[in-house]
C-alpha cells in the first residue's frame, strides 16, 4: 500500500473544483469533440473530455494534471450521463490521475523486456534523485510510478514523463534527464543514444532508402 496514490480529503477537494468549468478555449474544444459523435452517443466523448479536464486541472496548478471527482462530474454532466459512467472511464485508463502529482509525472517501465534491458538502474536514478514510487517529491516537481508495459519494447529501458517517451536508458541517462526538467533545460524525447525510431544501433541495415522518402522499390524486386 505505500505506492498508494494520496487522494485530498473530499471537503478539500470539493472546495477547490467544486466550481469547475471550461475555460474559454477549452469550452471551444469540448465543443468540438462532442460535434464529433452522433446525437445520443455524447458518451463516447468520456475519453477526449477527461483528458481535456485533466490538462486544464494541469495548467491550473502548473503540474500534470489529475481528476478531482468534482471534475468528473462537471464532464458527466456534460454529456448527460450518471458519474459512475465517467469514473469506469477515468479509473480504466492509467493515462487519467486519480490523485495529485507533480509537475513531471515519471512513470517507469518495469516489464520483462525494459527490466532485462536495465530499469532498475533507471529506478536507482530516480531514487537517488529523491524520487519515491507511490509519491511526489517535496518541492512539487516529480511523481515517480512504476507502470506496465509502454509500447517501446525494442528501445528498452524507458520511461514516459507527461505526454513524452525517454528510451534506451541507463542510470546516468535517466539522471542527467531528471536534472534538466529540475533546471528547466529542454529535454529531447525519444532515443537517448541518437538512433532514429526504432532502428538497430548503428543505424538501419534494410529498405535504406525509407530513411528520407517514401522510396518505391518495386521496380527493382521484379
Amino acid at each position: 500500500m505505500a505506492e498508494a496514490p494520496q487522494i485530498p480529503d473530499e471537503a478539500e477537494t470539493r472546495a477547490r473544483w467544486g466550481a469547475f468549468a471550461w475555460t474559454a478555449e477549452n469550452q471551444a474544444k469540448a465543443t468540438e469533440i462532442l460535434g464529433r459523435y452522433p446525437k445520443g452517443r455524447e458518451q463516447s466523448a468520456s475519453l477526449p473530455l477527461l483528458d481535456l479536464a485533466q490538462r486544464q486541472v494541469g495548467a491550473d496548478t502548473n503540474t500534470q494534471g489529475w481528476l478531482p471527482v468534482p471534475v468528473i462530474e462537471f464532464v458527466a454532466r456534460q454529456i448527460g450521463v450518471p458519474y459512475m459512467r465517467v469514473y469506469e472511464v477515468a479509473t480504466f485508463y492509467t493515462m487519467f490521475n486519480m490523485a495529485p502529482v507533480g509537475r513531471y509525472h515519471v512513470q517507469v517501465c518495469g516489464t520483462t523486456p525494459c527490466l532485462l534491458g536495465g530499469s532498475d538502474d533507471v529506478l536507482a536514478a530516480c531514487k537517488n534523485r529523491g524520487l519515491i514510487k507511490g509519491h511526489t517529491t517535496p518541492d512539487g516537481l516529480f511523481t515517480l510510478t512504476e507502470v506496465e508495459c509502454l509500447g517501446a519494447c525494442a528501445n528498452a529501458p524507458m520511461v514516459q514523463i507527461n505526454d513524452d517517451n525517454y528510451e534506451d536508458l541507463d542510470y546516468d541517462r535517466t539522471a542527467a534527464i531528471l536534472e534538466a526538467l529540475a533546471e528547466g533545460r529542454p529535454v529531447t524525447p525519444g532515443s537517448q543514444t541518437g538512433r532514429r525510431d526504432s532502428c538497430p544501433a548503428g543505424g538501419p541495415t534494410t529498405l535504406k532508402d525509407m530513411v528520407d522518402e517514401n522510396h518505391d522499390y518495386r521496380g527493382e524486386w521484379a
